[in-house]
């Protein structure tokens, strides 16, 4: 189990006459998800969400600290005070919402099943019948692979994190992976990863929900409303589509 640490890329944001909390901890995955966040040779977080994040904090005037927390802990971390916000690639989803609380969206992609491009592999539960299918714990995702490929596959490989189902892929040990689209693209455009390819997008509002939000302990409204108002500021003062441009050449908010 990968231990709780403090990163020591912070935002300072000290403003006259500001309402500042001691200090607003924002969680994400330990493991890397580029481009959403990763550690560079100097041991800081960066990445599209990461910059996101620091806006968010800033249009809040806020002073922010990141604390990476391995995926499946990140809801028990939140609800144990240990952070205050999930700001790390969590879909707004009906079961999760029994538990926490979200903010309003803040980016939406959706999710694919990859695998060899000589694959025959799709969508469809018969073109996985015999496969070992790769997917995350505690994600959107697995819980499609679950709903709609589980009965038709010869079994479902559960990862801690993201990169090791890639790495199985390459491995030939499990004959697809299911995960987001965008954060596949790493790995496709890699020397490893470019036999592989995108199969099918996938689709199931009930189970990937309206998108990604910052996940908020329950009771927390203001801190909720906080969050929206910085969503809604950054979108309409261009941060947002400002930071967005240096990464991808689409919308990433989404519809």
């Amino acid at each position: 189990m990968k231990k709780l640490f403090v990163s020591l890329a912070t935002v300072m944001l000290g403003f006259v006459g500001s309402p500042v909390m001691a200090e607003l901890r924002l969680g994400l995955d330990s493991a890397p998800y580029p481009p959403f966040y990763q550690t560079d040779s100097n041991g800081n977080l960066v990445g599209w969400e990461v910059e996101i994040g620091d806006a968010l904090c800033a249009a809040m005037q806020e002073e922010c600290v990141w604390v990476p927390v391995a995926w499946d802990g990140l809801i028990p971390a939140l609800l144990a005070k240990k952070i205050d916000g999930i700001l790390g690639s969590m879909s707004i989803t009906a079961e999760r919402e029994k538990t926490i609380s979200f903010s309003d969206k803040y980016y939406n992609t959706p999710s694919a099943i990859v695998a060899l491009k000589t694959s025959s592999i799709s969508d469809s539960p018969e073109s996985v019948k015999g496969k070992i299918i790769g997917v995350q714990v505690a994600t959107t995702n697995q819980n499609y692979v679950q709903k709609y490929l589980e009965d038709s596959a010869d079994s479902i490989k559960i990862y801690q994190d993201f990169n090791e189902h890639n790495q199985d892929l390459i491995a030939g040990r499990i004959d697809a992976a299911v995960g987001d689209s965008l954060a596949f693209e790493a790995f496709l455009n890699s020397a490893e990863g470019e036999q592989f390819e995108v199969k099918s997008l996938l689709s199931d509002d009930i189970v990937f929900g309206p998108g990604i939000g910052v996940g908020l302990r329950k009771g927390d409204d203001e801190l909720e409303e906080r969050f929206n108002n910085a969503i809604k500021q950054i979108r309409e003062d261009g941060t947002y589509e400002t930071i967005s441009a240096s990464y991808f050449d689409f919308n990433i908010f989404g519809e």
